[in-house]
């Protein structure tokens, strides 16, 4: 006798479990009847099911267990709770709550319930079920194969879950709605089971999941209802990214973004809250699917009226009075009501540093302060606020702690940080110091958190925590440019948390001593025509008291000449450079402490060994520059040191070498007159048998002027960072350089020169000589051959992040600039630019550094053909514009 049947497989499944307390199919047939059936015909016949008041109290006798399951009879019977020897009611909800329990074990399918047999006052039970099928392994068809795991992970598609239809539906569901918000609007996912036939036991089936997320779906239009004070074009313009059909815009698509579309809503009403109308609401917005595969979008507004502000009140306003609230407002009585305005000028959430009037309480210790405006009257549309402050105690920073720096010891971070314990809480502070933590370059810049820790607005106190994620800090470089004929390699190593206290302890190489935030590096830079070798080392705390920070740098240099009958270096013809360099670079207070005042003094000697290559005059000498650079510099970018968002960095730098023509005794000027004299003779044809002599005496003559080069050198370079929306950053760049003289009559000295083009790395000619990038042309091809004394550039670059994760961060960006170097100040027209335009990538990797291609194209021509320079390519390892 059949007391219960349950079968998967349907809709209602659940509210069929849900009611089995109130209706339980019962059908018990009388013991006379079942024997008659039995033999008249020998079939069991199903009788009228008999409600729960017709029941009957049994003892139950045995419980058997048949069907297609893996369990054991006696797992089964125990979790259904029906305990033989226990009196039951037949039907009742005793067999009605072992099917729910059975049930909601989520294991079986067709659970079957049978009154086998009575023996007066004893009842005989029969369970009869199957296994769910277990899943065996999933096939996924439509996508890319990097999706399958995170498709697996997201609807639990493991090997061993149960197959229940609701897993399948709420799969596809989920399939679908995810691709939809993706803009795939016409997603179809089709799932299947097959059965697994094999020995074992256990019912398993593979899932095929078939998914077709077809063509992201366009917008053909956006129709707007019930606008009458705001037109279309200006509602379009305030949705950022829905928009429709226009084959002349590029930067923004027209694809249907689900998350963004309901975002864009909310900014339609912004903007009706921006000109007044607080009261604007869509009343209603639809999708139509057009016969076009595209879709229309119509959205039906309510405008409201239009408000002006009224009168504008402080209250529980103690630390600051009425008129500096007020100038932090900016509001004024009779202004056309901007909700939004209102709101960011009480609190910007979209920028942290806002100059708001929460920010104000916030840096001036009032922590646990709220300011709330609150409508007090509308009449005839004019609305009174009231801005509501509860002020609070002033707060106090109670402990202050740094987790996650594994590598990187204490005192290097606590140094950096700008709120310490016992000082009034400072928002400012805690941002600068995220800033400071995230400029170390030993963190990754996206994941420094500041948290608040148990925060006490009785006493006034806040825990604060900054919680780092570590990363690589040291670096291999790796820089390749073709110049002056061959290729130019670099090999680096630089080690940015080095400690130099632990360079003898043999346990502190892992693989090198680290943690100080001492900076060391080795530099090999080499070509067929030149070899240099540097070493140097900074420390940013010199003594650890204050952030000062010392550097110093040695390097060594030979540089060959070009043979034009084999196109190999000469090495009987070498130029020599030692140098030498010792700097100190002190963060400033005044104006503001993102200021820093550097000073360096360096030595360079160069030395020329039968060098005649027509770079200098004489072929055998050497040179000495001693020289005193002071520098300004002030660096506010936002965090991440690779990708800021926001912020500015200029540098201006002055280089000076002695006035030696003041102080030692040289006639310059007749030496001038008498180097001029010997020039004539050079170039006169009719003094040919005097020539070599002549040029013998120019090379004395410029020996005498280049012992010690006397100049000053003039440096500026500003860059500002502007996130015009999220994430997308626009980055204009200004650079300027000038050499000169202090006695016309030494002249220019031809060393310290700059030269302008390509990407910055084909500096073959160390001779003091600055490469300045410019993109769209080959290198220094911008520049005479001797270089120039003046340039200035102009750049201007669009970048957006692909990511910004901490094993590689990865921006494209585009870019147009311009420059020109000048020979001599009379030629100097800022104007008169080599201009250029293009695409690039950049992929920041720590171990690596920096690596990028960019294709320029130049726009103007390098020759005297008169044609455009065209497309270049530059590779960028190790270096940044």
């Amino acid at each position: 006798m059949l007391l219960s049947n349950i079968k998967k497989g349907n809709e209602d499944l659940g509210k069929q479990v849900n009611n089995l307390g109130k209706s339980l199919p019962f059908r018990l047939y009388t013991k006379h009847i079942i024997t008659a059936l039995v033999l008249l015909i020998g079939l069991n016949l199903q009788a009228q099911n008999i409600p729960y008041s017709d029941g009957k109290k049994y003892t139950l006798g045995d419980v058997t267990v048949s069907g297609n399951t893996s369990f054991s009879s006696e797992t089964i019977v125990t979790y259904s709770g029906l305990r033989k020897g226990a009196e039951i009611m037949i039907p009742g909800e005793d067999i009605s709550s072992a099917i729910k329990k059975l049930w909601n074990s989520k294991l079986f399918s067709d659970i079957e319930i049978y009154l086998t047999k009575t023996e007066g006052d004893v009842a005989y039970l029969e369970i009869q079920l199957s296994d769910l099928p277990q899943l065996n392994e999933v096939k996924i068809t439509g996508v890319k194969k990097g999706k399958f795991e995170g498709i697996i992970k997201d609807n639990k598609l493991n090997p061993g879950t149960k197959v229940t239809e609701n897993l399948i539906v709420t799969t596809k569901n989920h399939l679908v709605n995810k691709y939809k918000k993706d803009g795939f609007y016409n997603t179809k996912v089709n799932i299947n089971t097959i059965e697994v036939k094999d020995s074992m036991t256990t019912a398993r089936v593979n899932m095929v999941v078939a998914i077709d997320k077809g063509e992201k779906v366009k917008i053909s239009d956006i129709v707007f209802n019930g606008n009458s004070n705001l037109d279309d074009k200006v509602l379009r313009k305030s949705m950022k990214s829905t928009k429709k059909i226009n084959r002349l815009r590029l930067l923004k698509r027209s694809k249907f973004i689900d998350s963004a579309y309901h975002a864009d809503l909310s900014s339609l009403i912004d903007k009706y809250k921006e000109n007044g109308y607080r009261d604007a609401r869509i009343l209603s917005d639809s999708i139509i699917v057009n016969g076009d595969k595209t879709i229309s979008i119509n959205i039906n507004l309510e405008e409201g009226d239009l408000y002006k502000f009224g009168d504008i009140t402080f209250i529980g306003n103690s630390v600051y009075t009425d008129q500096q609230l007020n100038r932090m407002l900016r509001i004024k009585k009779g202004d056309t009501y901007n909700g939004v305005l209102l709101q960011k000028r009480i609190a910007d959430a979209t920028k942290p540093d806002a100059d708001d009037i929460t920010n104000l309480y916030q840096n001036s210790g009032y922590l646990f302060s709220s300011i709330n405006p609150v409508e007090v009257s509308a009449d005839e549309n004019v609305i009174d606020m009231e801005i509501r402050i509860s002020e609070g105690k002033p707060a106090y920073f109670n402990s202050v702690t740094v987790v996650g720096n594994d590598k990187t010891n204490d005192h290097v971070i606590y140094r950096e940080i700008r709120t310490r314990p016992g000082q009034l809480y400072s928002k400012a502070n805690v941002m600068r110091t995220v800033r400071e933590f995230g400029q170390l370059g030993f963190f990754d810049a996206q994941e420094i958190t500041p948290n608040f820790n148990n925060p006490n607005p009785n006493e006034g106190t806040i825990d604060m925590e900054y919680s780092v994620k570590e990363t690589g800090s040291s670096q291999i470089e790796l820089q390749g440019g073709y110049g002056g004929g061959g290729f130019i390699g670099t090999l680096g190593l630089s080690f940015n948390n080095f400690s130099i206290k632990d360079i003898f302890n043999g346990e502190a190489y892992k693989p090198v001593p680290m943690g100080d935030g001492q900076k060391l590096a080795l530099r090999l830079q080499a070509s067929r025509f030149y070899q240099t070798y540097s070493f140097s080392f900074s420390e940013p705390w010199l003594g650890g008291k204050r952030p000062v920070q010392f550097s110093t740098s040695i390097s060594q240099t030979k540089q060959f000449s070009y043979d034009y009958t084999t196109g190999n270096a000469d090495k009987s013809k070498s130029f020599n450079i030692t140098g030498i360099s010792v700097g100190l670079a002190k963060r400033l207070s005044v104006p503001d402490d993102y200021f820093t005042l550097s000073q360096a003094l360096s030595f360079q000697r160069y030395d020329l060994n039968n060098y005649d290559v027509g770079l200098f005059t004489f072929k055998d000498g050497y040179a000495n520059n001693l020289s005193y650079t002071v520098g300004l510099s002030r660096n506010n970018t936002r965090i991440d040191p690779v990708f800021p968002t926001g912020g500015s960095s200029f540098t201006a730098t002055a280089k000076f070498s002695f006035p030696y023509s003041l102080v030692n005794g040289v006639d310059y000027e007749a030496l001038l007159e008498e180097k001029t004299e010997q020039e004539a003779i050079y170039i006169d044809p009719d003094t040919a048998l005097d020539q070599s002599n002549a040029l013998t005496r120019i090379g004395e003559i410029d020996q005498e002027r280049y012992k010690w080069l006397e100049f000053y050198k003039i440096n500026f370079k500003g860059d500002w960072y502007t996130e015009i929306t999220k994430n997308l950053v626009l980055k204009p760049s200004f650079e300027f350089g000038f050499l000169g003289a202090y006695n016309n009559d030494r002249g220019v000295i031809p060393f310290e020169r700059f030269f302008l083009g390509g990407d910055g790395l084909g500096t073959y000619s160390l001779d003091g000589r600055e490469a300045v990038a410019l993109r769209g042309y080959p290198n220094q091809s911008l520049s005479s051959t001797d270089g120039g004394t003046i340039y200035n550039k102009f750049s201007l670059e669009l970048r957006y992040p692909i990511t910004l994760g901490a094993a590689a961060k990865i921006y494209g960006l585009g870019f147009v600039e311009g420059g020109a170097s000048y020979n001599d100040f009379r030629d100097y027209n800022p104007f008169d630019i080599k201009r250029s335009a293009g695409l690039g990538i950049r992929i920041f990797m720590p171990a690596f550094g920096l690596l990028g291609i960019d294709f320029g194209h130049g726009f103007d021509p390098i020759d005297s053909t008169g044609s455009k320079n065209g497309w270049e390519t530059h590779f960028i390892i190790g270096q940044q514009f």
